[in-house]
């Protein structure tokens, strides 16, 4: 008797454990598959703003950039993505600096924020854009905005990869010391040179660097010139230079103004010993073809050209192929390729800080350490405190004959080239 009423009583207080646990589930709500056998949930995209001008006069070499940003992603997401996560650009066209500093306002608030920004091929774009950016607290990744303003203001998450305007000048200026002086076998001061230089941001740090490096090398200097952006013709300018008999015109200019020039010089039935420009429409396939023969022997310090050793520039070839595959044509100038190395140390860089908060990618990416050489460019990687990649310099480029084509060549420094100075324009 005794016994069954214990166990009439266990089971009531069964009853009452058993409708308090159902009464929590309910509040809990309904009951959850056991975790293995939940679906994987996507990772979270990581979103990375592209600000480059896609259309007006500097849309070529624009879109150009950003295809190099937008393969040096695609690779990185096929590896497994940035902190685990796919990248995914979104891209703004910035033609001018009022929609520049707009897109740069919409990419670094609210919903739209972005982890970093990549850019931005001018200094017109990428001044006013990274101060935004800055302001925000946004990373600003400039890949191959070559003024000296860009580095030179002190902001803390603004980096560039690519080399300074400094370093392009240096490049021109050994051009005419080290390669064009012994070809002609004349010593440096011996030739008249003049710089031509239109009315901007880069072109001025360019100029202001050259002149102050042919004042230190006794070169002789008999011109500096500034023409108007957006110029109809450079005539005037090619009659000044003729009047000073300038043997090397050290050339900066906006893509279209080496077209300019080349006629110019046509025209007046004249021409120095040579012209050296710096990047720039210099590099592109379609200036070559529209100056014609003309353009052959012109050099310039340049990004990296496809005609480069593979042993300075591991990779050029590479990725020279995977752009064709991915776009059906072939690269339209060594600025794709410098931006697609600098978008790799910068996702690397992303990858190392642990993080998107701005103290982990100034971490990253000033832990990075590449020797040079070891990059598609031949550019290593160390950057400086102000963000400046001390590992990254450009190439002494000719333009040159071979069988009925021409193309661009790499012939300094000793270690980057494939081909030997022609110490003349034309053919």
């Amino acid at each position: 008797m005794h016994e069954r009423v214990r166990s009439m009583a266990r089971r009531a207080l069964f009853g009452r454990r058993a409708l308090a646990l159902a009464a929590a589930a309910s509040l809990a709500g309904p009951a959850r598959p056991a975790l293995a056998q939940q679906p994987a949930q996507p990772a979270a995209e990581l979103r990375l703003g592209a600000l480059f001008p896609l259309s007006g006069p500097l849309a070529l070499l624009g879109d150009e950039s950003f295809r190099g940003v937008e393969l040096a992603v695609e690779e990185r997401n096929a590896a497994g993505g940035v902190l685990g996560r796919p990248a995914r650009l979104v891209r703004a066209d910035v033609p001018d600096e009022a929609t520049a500093v707009a897109e740069a306002r919409k990419l670094t608030a609210g919903a739209d924020r972005v982890a970093a920004i990549f850019g931005s091929y001018a200094a017109a774009i990428a001044l006013p854009a990274s101060q935004v950016a800055e302001a925000a607290g946004v990373p600003w990744f400039e890949l191959n905005a070559i003024s000296d303003a860009v580095m030179d203001r002190g902001f803390r998450w603004v980096f560039r990869a690519s080399p300074s305007a400094a370093d392009f000048a240096a490049a021109g200026i050994a051009a005419v010391t080290e390669v064009l002086s012994p070809a002609l076998q004349l010593a440096p001061d011996a030739l008249r040179l003049a710089i031509a230089q239109q009315d901007a941001q880069g072109a001025q740090s360019v100029a202001d660097a050259q002149e102050a490096l042919a004042k230190v090398r006794g070169l002789t200097l008999v011109e500096r010139a500034t023409y108007a952006a957006r110029a109809a013709d450079l005539n005037a300018l090619v009659q000044r230079l003729r009047g000073l008999e300038a043997d090397v015109v050290l050339h900066t200019g906006a893509p279209g103004d080496e077209v300019l020039l080349f006629r110019a010089l046509r025209e007046a039935n004249w021409q120095p010993r040579m012209v050296i420009g710096t990047a720039g429409g210099y590099g592109l396939t379609e200036t070559a073809r529209s100056i014609g023969d003309a353009f052959l022997g012109a050099m310039s310090a340049d990004w990296t050209p496809f005609a480069v050793n593979e042993r300075f520039a591991p990779g050029a070839r590479a990725f020279a192929e995977a752009y064709l595959r991915r776009y059906g044509a072939e690269p339209r100038s060594g600025i794709s390729l410098a931006c697609f190395v600098g978008a790799r140390l910068f996702l690397e860089a992303l990858q190392r800080g642990g993080g998107v908060e701005k103290e982990k990618v100034r971490a990253g990416v000033l832990a990075l350490d590449l020797a040079e050489a070891t990059t598609a460019t031949g550019w290593g990687a160390r950057f400086d405190e102000r963000g400046q990649n001390l590992r990254a310099k450009p190439v002494l480029c000719q333009w040159q004959a071979e069988q009925q084509l021409m193309r661009q060549v790499a012939i300094e420094p000793a270690a980057a080239a494939v081909a030997s100075v022609v110490p003349r324009l034309g053919r």
